[in-house]
């Protein structure tokens, strides 16, 4: 697809602004900023070296700014900004692990929780702000092991750290912003919006992540060995990287749109109403790569791990007119292939899996299209 098309996405509302992604060397970040260089933007990152090794920020080769820091050096990372002069904050940075988090607790809490408020910090008296979208997880909610999914307004809470973390970063979010960046004195004693995103367990190529279940059937399919499929009958509200994203960047148009109804809380979860298991996922993804060997059993974990979790993405679909673009089967099918050509033919499909995205969403007309 032709730049001129993708710069016409969100209303054009990326299109030359100064974006700045934390955590663009993560998986979910190294796809948004794939995304935003495509739509013209001028890109910034700043996060961690990638802690993996095959990495999807680096095999991609996009020529951005990049520094190197961690987010909790308030001083290195304020001035990186305020060298920059972002219109917009995507602040994805985060340690990101349920499992690792049991391990190591302190660097959870000061990472999610002391990191995002450097990032909200940092944000005071930057006069070419606009806006922060700031993405937490949907583990914010106390999971009461339900089927219906969560809301926005539900109590939060969190079993183990990371998720904890994480709603501590919804809190004190909204307390700063309350505090600092009030919506009532939007125009008058500042110019910022703040929003926090809400997304479930995300998929696609280039995730290469220690115990998570894609990233594990990659791994050992491409070595001829069985994956062994912990807790097969666990349920997550699994979706493709780029429909989370395509919330986020909708939350960031109306925001830098100066639209004060869209600062808040939001869910990105899939539209489907139906609960598949991990088993399920992996019977669809055989078809796609039949190299697939899976080894099923209920493994013992030494932590805690939720069986049901899902969003209620309804205020994101009624009062954003968001919506997802592909199915549950189409989203394993296009994720199965993007690691299957990459193994199999030294092929990154991620630019041809965004535009292969967009035209989807043009075809059923979805909203952040219209102006192609």
């Amino acid at each position: 697809m032709e730049n001129l098309v993708m710069e016409n996405l969100f209303n054009g509302a990326y299109k030359g602004k100064k974006v700045l992604v934390t955590g663009h060397t993560g998986f979910k970040g190294s796809w948004l900023v794939a995304w935003l260089d495509k739509m013209g933007a001028e890109v910034a990152g700043y996060a961690l070296a990638p802690n993996t090794n095959p990495c999807h920020f680096e095999v991609l080769n996009l020529n951005i700014e990049s520094h190197i820091n961690d987010i909790r050096d308030l001083d290195v990372l304020k001035k990186a900004i305020h060298d920059f002069q972002p219109e917009i904050i995507f602040h994805l940075a985060a340690q990101p692990l349920v499992g690792y988090s049991y391990e190591n607790p302190i660097e959870t809490y000061s990472t999610n929780v002391m990191g995002s408020l450097n990032i909200l910090e940092s944000a005071k008296g930057l006069d070419s702000l606009k806006a922060i979208v700031s993405i937490t997880t949907d583990k914010v909610y106390e999971n009461k092991e339900k089927e219906e999914g969560y809301k926005e307004d539900e109590r939060l809470g969190g079993y183990d750290p990371y998720s904890s973390s994480k709603a501590c970063v919804e809190i004190m979010t909204d307390s700063i912003r309350n505090s600092f960046f009030h919506i009532d004195k939007y125009g008058t004693d500042h110019q910022v919006l703040i929003a926090t995103v809400r997304a479930g367990n995300v998929i696609g190529g280039g995730d290469w992540a220690d115990m998570r279940l894609i990233p594990d059937i990659a791994r050992a399919t491409s070595k001829g060995e069985k994956v062994l499929i912990r807790n097969p009958y666990s349920v997550r509200p699994w979706q493709h990287v780029l429909e989370p994203l395509s919330g986020y960047l909708m939350i960031g148009q109306k925001l830098l749109e100066k639209n004060i109804a869209f600062s808040g809380a939001w869910n990105f979860g899939p539209e489907e109403k139906v609960l598949v298991n991990n088993e399920k996922l992996v019977e669809i993804a055989k078809k796609s790569w039949d190299r697939i060997d899976p080894e099923f059993g209920a493994r013992e974990e030494w932590f805690h791990e939720t069986k049901i979790l899902m969003l209620d993405s309804l205020k994101a679909i009624e009062d954003l007119n968001w919506r997802p673009v592909w199915t549950y089967d189409e989203a394993i099918e296009v994720t199965i292939e993007w690691y299957k050509n990459y193994h199999e033919n030294n092929r990154i499909d991620t630019s041809a899996d965004i535009d292969n995205y967009v035209e989807t969403a043009r075809i059923k007309n979805i909203s952040w299209t219209n102006e192609i």
